[in-house]
Order: C-alpha cells, then structure tokens, then sequence
C-alpha cells in the first residue's frame, strides 16, 4: 500500500513479535507416515497445509526477532487497535485482594475476539498468493466470524463447518459469518466423507473441532484454488496475535507498572500465546520474571490431564503428526459454552512452553466461570465470552491465595472477546441452568489409550523427539 490512508495510532505496533528468535527449541518438527514404506519423516509444521511461502516461513523463522506486518494489515488494524488495557479497581475492591488488576479488552472490534487479528493477516497473504477460496473449522465460531469478515475484505470466498452443538447454541453468530458472505455447515455434515462418516457411527453426533477441521481440509482439498487456514495453535497464528502482548508491555510501561502473572484461557493457544509471549521479551530484556498461567476448561483438561506425546490435529489425519499435549484426538468434549476450549490439543509451541516449565496450568469448570464472568461484568461492565470467563476466574483463584500482607500481586488478565452472542447461556447461569461440567471419565480413558497406543504404532524414532 505504501503511503497509510488510515491514522495510526503511536502504540499500534508495526511488527509482530517472534518468540522463536529468543527461544529457537520451540521450532518443534512435525512427524508424518509415509504412504510409501511406512518410514517416520519430518516436515515444517503445517507444511501440509500449502499455505503461502510468506506465510508457511513465519512458523519456522528463527532469525527475526520482530516481523514487519504488511500495510494493509496495518491500516486495518487500525481500525480497531490498540485496544484499551484498564485496571479492575471496582472488582479488586469486591475480591478485597491484595492485587492490582489488570485486564487487555479484545472484544471491541466488529468480530467480537482477538481472533480478527491473524484472521486478516492469513487473507492477505492468501489473496496475494492468488486462492480464491479459505475453508476452516470453527469450534465457538468467533474464528469462523473473523474470516468470513477478513475474507470478504480481501474479496475472497470462505467456507465455515462449524461444530455443531456450538452452531446450535450460538445461531446469531451463524448470521454474522453469513452476512460476511460465507458458507456455513453444521459439523458433522453430509458435504465430506469425514462428516458422513461421524453421522454414519452416531446420526446425534454433537462435533468437534477435529471433526470440523477435518471436514474443511477435505473440501479444501477438492480445487486448487481453494486453501484451509488455521485459526490457532500455528506458531504463525500465535505470531499475528503478539500484537496484544506488545501494545499490553507499552501500556503499562506507561503506567509505571509489570505483571508478576500473565493470565488467558487456553484452547489451542492463540490468545494465551497473544497476550504472554511480548512479556516473556521484555522479562528477558528488562531482567524482571513473569509468570504465565494458563486457564482451560475442565471439560477439555489437555494440559493438566493430556500426555505429551505425538497426534494429529485433525479427525481427517492429513495434517503433521505433531508433539503436543493432548487427550487424543477421538476424544469427544462435553458440550460446554465455551467451544473455543474445547479442542482436544493444545499447539506445538504452547505444548513445548509447557513441558519445559515456562507456563503454568489450571482447569475451571463452566459453572465456576459463568460466575466470575457475571461478577467480572457487574464490577468492570464488560461481558466477557464465556472463554474469556476461565480466564478471569483462573485469575480470581489466583489472586485469593497471594497473602494479604506483603507487596500486592500483580497481574494481566486478557478478555479475549466479549458475551453479547452467549446471553442465553448467561441467562440460563442466572436461572440456575449450568451445570459445572468436568471432563467424560470413560471417553477421556478411551482417547488417552487410543493415543498411547498411536505412538507406539508409529514408533517415532527417538531424535525426532
């Protein structure tokens, strides 16, 4: 574009901010069966997914420690960036803790989550590349609602297989994704071979993410001109998210202040990864510690309950077999409000951060966050997604164990979107409806077996690992 025609703000950031310069090990290899032989190869994570060369490169570059963002993404970005950082003084009063609170605000753009900001960067640069035509799966549907906006910005076609208990929850979302122009299936659905599969083993099917996903590689499959992107877990998608992380750093810099904690939900690690990633730069250049901690849903425990171990991404078994923590992925969540944690997995650089001690993990049920997304709300006056409501009650946990004496505690807390479209579910919260809902003990079983026994199927030789 050249010459910017949008105003830009000064703490808007100009580059995104690449983790893998300071911590090169989290470039982590994918593994994959060779039709032919069955010997156990590597591959660039998502090298599978023919994504742009400018884009497939992000996941993998280890020499940049900042990455410029193209104009256009800039000037659209501007439209809504930076967003507000504001400290919870109302709900620090309330908890009465020993605490300084603050929250980073995504919900404001016209998507309603964070995810608009790699949604926009991915159209770009598969427009530039010449496709036509981006399919994904969307599990809570605020990814789907990202692409099919920044699709139609960039004038392409977009396709959405949308998990189907969360499409049925959440059917206004459906609207929006579709007065963006986009396509929307149920998931499963009759349109794949993946879809009719599920149906065939259970017509009442209630959807996953793997499932959806699955779903959108195979039509993605089906022309040339048509490309599946990611909405998480990518080391690419966490890369386009560190804009809330660095104008977070500045903002409170501006304020005289650092978190000792830095607090998101978890699905697959987009907005977690957004949000902490800028922190762990400026700890490293400041010499200050931060902690991370990670808040997923109890119904989907993949960190605090998953192994370490190799699988697949999807229920169609075309993407890279990669290291991550997981529960395996036939496992089947409960259908909780908060679809965006309910992926089986963790990503590849979220899963590495893990294993090597650099964040921390907690499960809360729905019930739990339900309530603290209800006393977030009557306290700040923003109502946060029900995903976004783990996070804040991950935090509240947090916060009532620092001892009332002493330095207060810190923290960042990132309200990854807003809960104007989950209304119904908080109605049902106030009606006495939700039930806490933990993880399905027999099917958790049954996938982390199935899993285990996938990677000693797969034998994985051991400088792979």
């Amino acid at each position: 574009m050249g010459d910017s025609r949008v105003p830009r703000d000064p703490q808007l950031p100009t580059h995104w901010f690449n983790i893998l310069h300071d911590r090169p090990q989290y470039v982590t290899s994918a593994v994959s069966r060779s039709r032919l032989g069955g010997e156990a190869k590597t591959a660039g994570h998502g090298a599978l997914l023919q994504q742009p060369l400018s884009l497939a490169r992000q996941s993998i570059n280890t020499a940049d420690r900042l990455i410029p963002i193209p104009d256009e993404v800039l000037d659209l970005y501007a439209q809504y960036r930076p967003t507000p950082l504001r400290r919870a003084v109302r709900l620090e009063e309330h908890l009465g803790a020993n605490a300084r609170i603050y929250y980073k605000y995504e919900g404001a753009n016209l998507t309603g989550s964070h995810k608009l900001n790699t949604a926009l960067a991915q159209a770009h640069y598969y427009s530039r590349a010449g496709v036509k035509h981006l399919v994904t799966g969307t599990g809570a549907g605020q990814w789907g609602t990202a692409l099919a906006y920044a699709c139609q910005v960039m004038g392409l076609r977009c396709t959405i297989f949308w998990v189907r208990s969360t499409l049925r929850q959440k059917p206004i979302r459906g609207e929006m994704m579709r007065l963006f122009g986009a396509a929307v299936h149920e998931s499963p659905s009759n349109l794949t071979e993946v879809g009719r599969r599920a149906l065939k083993k259970d017509p009442e099917d209630i959807g996953t993410l793997a499932g959806a996903t699955g779903e959108a590689l195979a039509l993605a499959a089906e022309d040339s001109e048509s490309r599946f992107a990611v909405g998480s877990g990518e080391n690419s998608v966490l890369l386009h998210q560190t804009v809330i992380g660095q104008e977070a750093v500045s903002q409170m810099a501006a304020l005289g202040d650092f978190p000792d904690y830095v607090i998101a939900c978890m699905g697959a690690g987009s907005n977690f990864g957004g949000i902490t990633l800028p922190f762990l730069g400026a700890a490293k250049d400041s010499g200050r510690p931060v902690r991370l901690l990670a808040v997923e849903s109890a119904a989907c425990p993949k960190l605090t309950r998953g192994r370490y171990l190799y699988d697949l991404s999807d229920a169609l078994g075309t993407t890279p077999i990669t290291k991550i923590y997981s529960l395996g992925s036939t496992y089947v969540p409960p259908p909780v409000y908060a679809g965006g944690l309910r992926h089986h997995s963790a990503g590849p650089l979220t899963s590495a951060m893990y294993a090597d001690g650099s964040l921390e993990a907690m499960a809360i049920d729905q019930l739990t966050s339900f309530r603290a997304g209800m006393l977030f709300c009557e306290t700040e006056g923003i109502l946060p997604a029900p995903e976004a409501a783990h996070a804040v009650a991950g935090m509240m946990d947090l916060v009532s164990l620092h001892p009332r004496q002493g330095p207060p505690l810190v923290v960042l807390v990132n309200i990854s979107g807003h809960g104007l479209l989950d209304l119904g579910a908080y109605r049902r919260f106030a009606d006495g409806e939700i039930e806490a809902v933990t993880a399905d003990e027999a099917s958790l079983s049954q996938s982390l077996s199935a899993l285990e026994e996938f990677n000693q199927r797969i034998a994985v030789p051991a400088e792979a690992t």
